[in-house]
């Protein structure tokens, strides 16, 4: 049983003590189910969807905070950091936001001025609660020329949305940290865009402070050389780098095979190299690292089922589905081979 875990093994969070905080996405189910191997392992939990705007503030003079606070007590109780994500994305944003009371299409001041009224009662809730905020989530073109993605934000407020999202924030707590965070950020195309759009912020002087790498790999994609590369090009702007949504997933992401009722050895034994080599490598850049998130805990609870192939498990994480080390937790801990 769960419940009758003594934790032979070391604690990821005093292993990784002189190196990077270790978190761990949860939600009120796994805050419960796994509270045991996240309270000995972990000492940082970022909310897995119970900050975004459309589980906060679903209506305009809406706001629901009863799960996002029970995590927030949850993080004091056991004494973790706690991040914040996240303020502005295109996903997960209701509706009521970029309208108007007859449907249509709000003008940008009114969009700027929802925002900021979001952000100061939002991040002034959690003021001396949470240390750091993913401020904007994936506004990045994945491909073509164009930096920005196509959103509503960029449609009604153009670019400035994402300046004016940080200068809110950091009104708001001038102690938190701030980010912009997304995914394939060692992709070579997107790592350039998402190192530009950083530039013209500090350029301007907007207070950003680092960089989220959600690093959503697997086992085979990205190369060291590339995350490597995206890390060096990120700090030389003088920006703290975070891993934010870390995962390992066994499959590619065009991979559609449904055969695997349990992970085979081979698969456990490659993710096992994988994290030794990932976790070798984010040593090396501690000094600009100052935190690495897994965007789960164990195997019993991954947003990769069922994505991108439905019916599909997938096995991302250190720990097993009885909360148990993988080999890949073997390999990352000095001594336990």
């Amino acid at each position: 049983m769960r419940e009758s875990l003594d934790f032979k093994e070391p604690a990821l969070k005093l292993v990784f003590a002189d190196d990077f905080k270790i978190g761990a996405a949860v939600n009120p189910r796994t805050a419960s189910s796994q509270e045991k191997l996240l309270a000995y392992h972990f000492n940082s939990i970022t909310a897995e969807n119970e900050m975004k705007f459309e589980s906060l503030h679903p209506a305009e003079e809406i706001y629901r905070f009863g799960e996002a606070d029970t995590l927030v007590a949850f993080a004091r109780k056991h004494g973790m950091a706690m991040r914040g994500h996240t303020l502005v994305w295109h996903n997960q944003t209701t509706d009521w936001l970029f309208e108007d009371k007859t449907h249509g299409i709000v003008d940008k001041n009114t969009l700027l001025a929802r925002l900021k009224s979001h952000i100061e009662t939002v991040v002034g809730r959690y003021r001396g609660d949470i240390y750091a905020w993913d401020v904007v989530n994936e506004a990045i073109a994945d491909e073509g020329s164009e930096l920005l993605r196509p959103s509503k934000w960029l449609e009604i407020a153009g670019p400035d949305f994402i300046a004016e999202a940080f200068r809110y924030a950091h009104a708001a707590d001038p102690q938190a940290l701030l980010f912009y965070n997304d995914y394939n950020e060692s992709d070579p195309q997107k790592r350039d865009k998402i190192y530009t759009l950083m530039k013209s912020l500090i350029d301007r002087e907007v207070p950003v402070h680092g960089v989220g790498l959600q690093a959503h790999w697997n086992l085979y994609d990205p190369g060291l050389d590339e995350i490597r590369e995206a890390i060096e090009k990120y700090a030389s702007l003088g920006l703290q780098l975070q891993l934010t949504e870390l995962d390992l997933s066994l499959f590619r992401f065009d991979d559609r095979r449904t055969d695997l009722k349990a992970p085979p050895a081979e698969l456990l034994e490659l993710q096992a190299e994988r994290y030794e080599a990932v976790f070798r490598l984010l040593k090396e850049y501690r000094e600009v690292i100052s935190s690495v998130t897994f965007w789960g805990a164990a195997d019993d609870y991954t947003w990769l089922d069922d994505f991108p192939v439905r019916g599909r498990k997938n096995w991302p994480f250190l720990f097993d589905e009885k909360h148990q080390p993988k080999p890949a937790y073997n390999r990352i801990v000095p001594g336990n081979r």
